[in-house]
């Protein structure tokens, strides 16, 4: 079955001899439904026209009725047909096009931008953002120059019968460019039924998951017909060409992540992590809020809001305690102050950068449970120890500079203590249905419950080492079940 399907009002419309892919015409693809029954290819709608109730604005709203992914899809056309619909992304443009232009000497009166593409390098990140903005195969942006600085006048779709020569074939060589794939296994005899982006940075000091871990799942995934394939944050506007999104970078609403759980979301891909979870985990006043209102204990906490709320935090909890920024990640933001002198001084620091710290009761333990949960059910169970002669689990300021990690226990899920699973479990439902990685502490007084994280460290040989391989195939199931809904 093929992957990406042309549409074409006219058939030599298409340069049938640039591109690998299946090219039909635009009034089969409207009668004939059952062409790509139990399929989902992704639709690249050349159409002549996209005017309201025209063959190309059919050929969007019915791939989307029929569960293809498209491009432009009928949400794009119609944003596109009229300014009023779209001038709220024109501030973020013109901005982006004033750098790339003004910095050059620029002076242009239209941009062609073909996938994300433009002829001119030099505005290769303004053709990118616009196509962040409508995807769509073909765009004119009308450009006003107004002096000291340039206005877009129009953003319009546009259709590839008006383009000839080299302009023609630079067209179709950026739709190359955008359908191709960066990781394809040679030893890959069939196609693959889905494939899945998986967001990375190689250069990320301390990812949720290393390239030879997820070479790993790579391999996994293949045998049960899914193609993996690493992105990086430059490759947003390719992100409709895969089913699915698996992030796996360090997650923060305020960086690229955001964006492509956001973008994952908007194209109706199932995504870990989702834009609700990441809200909802990476700030932990929320987290401590939705616990305590859901019953689930967590450790004494007080909020500090200035710092006449410093005298309230020591009486309530004493010393040491732990003082917290509510957006931290990898136990960075997190500090044991011993003494008041100690807290005011930290809590004086912080406030600076944020308006509300976070004061909890000290627990002392040898270790951290983590217990992972992916779609409300028990992943794994693994024990993380203090690194040597600390309280935490990771060290930051070590005398090399290189964090200082403790070593780990891993459990059977039919082994973990059950309050401790089950907690786990309570707590990560309040979150959503993804993928969570919830850190507790088991005390003499009970279980608590210390963070919820959306993107939990998954790491072949350590939080798989006691379930193997059933983790990495339940992770692949959890994409395809929701795939195949």
């Amino acid at each position: 079955m093929f992957n990406w399907v042309i549409l074409s009002s006219r058939m030599n419309d298409v340069d049938h001899a640039a591109t690998s892919h299946k090219v039909l015409a635009t009034r089969d693809y409207l009668a004939r439904p059952e062409l790509f029954r139990g399929a989902r290819p992704n639709i690249i709608n050349l159409a002549r026209s996209y005017s309201y109730q025209s063959r190309g604005y059919y050929a969007s709203l019915l791939a989307g009725a029929r569960g293809q992914r498209v491009i432009p899809s009928v949400e794009t056309i119609i944003d596109l047909s009229a300014r009023k619909l779209y001038e709220n992304a024109i501030p973020e443009l013109e901005d982006a096009l004033n750098r790339a232009c003004l910095k050059d000497g620029l002076k242009p009166s239209v941009i062609r931008i073909f996938f994300g593409f433009t002829a001119d390098n030099r505005l290769e990140r303004f053709g990118r953002l616009v196509f962040d903005w409508f995807r769509a195969p073909y765009l004119d942006v009308a450009i006003k120059d107004n002096g000291s600085w340039l206005t877009i006048t129009r953003i319009a779709l546009g259709s590839t019968a008006k383009l000839a020569g080299d302009e023609r074939a630079f067209f179709f060589d950026c739709l190359a460019r955008y359908t191709g794939r960066q990781w394809r296994d040679a030893k890959v005899k069939t196609p693959a039924r889905y494939s899945f982006a998986t967001l990375v940075d190689p250069s990320e000091a301390l990812p949720p998951s290393s390239i030879s871990t997820l070479k790993h799942w790579s391999r996994i995934a293949a045998r049960m017909g899914v193609e993996v394939e690493p992105i990086g944050k430059k490759d947003l506007s390719r992100l409709a060409n895969y089913d699915a999104l698996f992030i796996r970078e360090t997650t923060s609403i305020s960086n690229h992540t955001y964006r492509f759980a956001r973008r994952a979301q908007q194209e109706g891909m199932p995504v870990i992590d989702d834009p609700v979870s990441m809200i909802r985990c990476t700030n932990k006043v929320f987290l401590d809020e939705l616990m305590a209102s859901n019953g689930i204990a967590v450790p004494k906490t007080v909020m500090i809001a200035g710092l006449e709320d410093l005298p309230r935090a020591a009486d309530l909890l004493g010393f040491p305690m732990v003082l917290k920024i509510p957006d931290s990640s990898f136990s960075r933001g997190v500090s044991k102050v011993a003494s008041m002198e100690e807290l005011r001084q930290l809590a004086t620091t912080w406030l600076e950068d944020s308006d509300l710290l976070l004061a909890q009761k000290f627990m002392p333990t040898s270790y951290d449970w983590r217990i992972g949960v992916l779609g409300g059910k028990p992943l794994f169970a693994v024990q993380y120890l203090m690194a040597k002669k600390h309280w935490q689990i990771i060290k930051h300021d070590t005398a090399g500079g290189k964090p200082l990690e403790g070593g780990f226990k891993s459990f059977s899920l039919a082994a973990a203590p059950p309050l401790v699973v089950d907690t786990g479990l309570r707590a990560a439902r309040c979150i959503g249905d993804g993928l969570y990685g919830v850190d507790l502490k088991e005390t003499d007084d009970g279980v608590f419950v210390i963070e919820v994280n959306d993107n939990p460290n998954m790491e072949h040989g350590v939080e798989d080492h006691a379930e193997k391989d059933e983790v990495w195939m339940r992770l692949t199931n959890w994409f395809i079940e929701r795939l195949d809904s």
